[in-house]
């Protein structure tokens, strides 16, 4: 069973740890003995205990308990959370308080009573569970920390037929416990979504935890998402608690889930059926409650394809989906959103919320958008912070001159050199850098985080030059 003590003993006695052994047993404590205190180090890497009961002498004729000291202060370097019960035939009341300062739970003499042994395990078994819980507590604490957006706001602004499908879909969606899985471009929102299913979900009071997986490199999706333990790798310099058990009891927003790797997706796909984690390295399960919703830019019958996702875990996560249009669909829209970007960029720089130009709106709505949302909210804050008078001039939001097109450049022709290589037929370094994003996207199906490792770039350096380059 799972949640069964496991409690290490080392003594160089075999009579005492039979006799250990067999009393904790029925007990129904699990039990490793060992007689080498050399050891010790490596049980504990390879195994999770509850506590050690530990000889203070091993040497022949030994009595001064300091071989028993040592390893006691190499127990707790290793897991400070394990309590450590001494045992020894040579013992005082002044061995007895130096253990204590030394860090072990408690002290019992050689030979015990069982009821008085019993009892001293037990309150050492409490001890450690109460520290690892607090442990639990500080990392889970460090974790929401760092998943926690810098005050993004959360606000839904559209009243577009398309938008209109969307909260109808939420209204039912939301108080349910039903997986969601967003789907849409680049920019269209799908974080914000996200939020307000949490917001108006039965979890509303639960921590909300997001997870931008195009953002992590490969390496480390696995101890983002399950945690590790320390020492499971080389850079496990301490316990890390995985976002899924962050997200213990709230929602659990996994953005971009389409660059799970494959051997990971079997991983999530068995953790949402057993409602369990283990972290990396570890080997205790960790039972976990959480709702998942996800997202992704790619359309769905290209996830779908086998090799890309795996079909029963997109079973799994889709339950409802919600397709976000994008910004071009519901241009209606432009007008509230400025308005509302304004406001914020306004309270943001402490300035005078300004008006956007009557001349300049009818030029926004025709812009294709080609990073929807973010990239008006974008051009808005650029707008508020560059623009010198009361009013938002249509230059202000540095639109290219012609709707939905990148600003005229010198034509490009492209052709691929002998060994499969990109050769252009241009000196404009605009426009070599444009049709390169160009190619980067189109080859990979718009999916921003392989285009920009493809181009050697993050994607927040990809994303400013597709608005840029009107991409």
């Amino acid at each position: 069973m799972a949640d069964q003590p496991r409690v290490l003993i080392v003594d160089d006695d075999e009579d005492i740890l039979v006799a250990a052994r067999l009393m904790l047993k029925r007990e129904g404590i699990l039990c490793h003995t060992e007689t080498r205190p050399d050891r010790i180090p490596q049980l504990l890497k390879d195994g999770s205990f509850d506590a050690v009961l530990l000889d203070m002498n091993f040497a022949i004729g030994a009595n001064t308990g300091r071989e028993g000291f040592q390893w006691l202060k190499r127990i707790v370097e290793i897991d400070a959370t394990l309590s450590v019960v001494l045992i020894t035939a040579y013992g005082d009341v002044g061995t007895a308080v130096e253990a204590m300062k030394q860090g072990a739970a408690d002290f019992v003499l050689k030979p015990w009573q069982n009821e008085r042994l019993l009892a001293t395990l037990s309150s050492a078994l409490k001890l450690t569970a109460s520290r690892r819980e607090a442990q639990q507590s500080a990392a889970t604490t460090k974790e929401l920390a760092s998943a926690v957006m810098d005050g993004t706001p959360n606000t839904i602004v559209g009243s577009a037929p398309a938008m209109a499908r969307i909260f109808a879909l939420l209204d039912r969606a939301a108080p349910t416990e039903a997986n969601v899985l967003i789907l849409g471009e680049n920019g269209t929102g799908k974080e914000v979504i996200a939020r307000e299913i949490h917001r108006r979900s039965k979890r509303r009071d639960q921590v909300f935890v997001s997870v931008d997986l195009g953002s992590v490199s490969e390496s480390l999706f696995e101890s983002e998402l399950f945690g590790h333990k320390k020492g499971a790798f080389t850079d496990a310099k301490e316990d890390r608690v995985g976002r899924l058990v962050a997200a213990n009891g709230g929602t659990l927003f996994l953005d971009e889930i389409g660059n799970l790797p494959l051997y990971l997706q079997s991983k999530l796909l068995s953790v949402l059926e057993q409602r369990v984690v283990i972290p990396v390295g570890g080997t205790k399960p960790i039972a976990i409650d959480v709702r998942l919703v996800s997202a992704t830019n790619m359309p769905l019958d290209q996830l779908g394809r086998e090799g890309v996702f795996r079909q029963d875990l997109l079973y799994r996560i889709n339950t409802v989906e919600l397709h976000l249009p994008p910004l071009r669909d519901r241009a209606d829209d432009i007008p509230a959103l400025v308005e509302h970007f304004v406001a914020i960029y306004a309270r943001k720089y402490n300035m005078p919320a300004k008006k956007v130009a009557p001349a300049a709106l009818p030029r926004l709505m025709a812009y294709r958008w080609p990073g929807n949302v973010r990239a008006l909210r974008h051009a808005v804050e650029r707008a508020m912070i560059l623009s010198g008078g009361a009013l938002l001039e249509a230059e202000d939001f540095s639109l290219p001159s012609t709707s939905g097109q990148a600003p005229a450049a010198a034509p490009v022709s492209a052709a691929p050199a002998a060994n499969g290589a990109l050769v252009l037929d241009t000196l404009d370094l605009e426009a070599v850098e444009r049709e390169a994003i160009r190619r980067a996207l189109a080859k990979h199906q718009g999916n921003i985080s392989h285009a920009a490792q493809d181009l050697g770039i993050t994607r927040a350096s990809l994303y400013r030059r597709m608005e840029k380059h009107g991409l």
